[in-house]
């Protein structure tokens, strides 16, 4: 079933390091093929749950190999029976 999952990481670096961090886990998303919009403050996916939640928990590791010492991530998940894209939710206004 396709869903959107959207993810904001927020990792404990110095301020100078944190889009750098942000930006590892964009690459993440990127290089995993799902489709993909990314926000000012979120990042929102489209695909499996299975594999999106599994990018979701790639990201916190990515977060910590570089130098967070905690993160704090938003994560917000939208699921229907037969499936919802991102292109249905955003099309009128793109």
């Amino acid at each position: 079933m396709i869903c959107n999952v959207s993810l904001q990481v927020l990792p404990n670096v110095s301020e100078k390091d944190l889009y750098p961090v942000v930006d590892k886990v964009i690459d993440l998303v990127r290089e995993s093929g799902v489709k993909y919009v990314v926000g000012p403050m979120e990042t929102t996916m489209e695909g499996e749950l299975r594999l999106l939640l599994e990018i979701v928990e790639k990201a916190q590791e990515i977060c910590l190999r570089n130098g967070a010492t905690r993160i704090v991530s938003v994560v917000k998940i939208d699921y229907k029976a037969g499936g919802v894209t991102i292109d249905e939710k955003i099309q009128k206004y793109r």
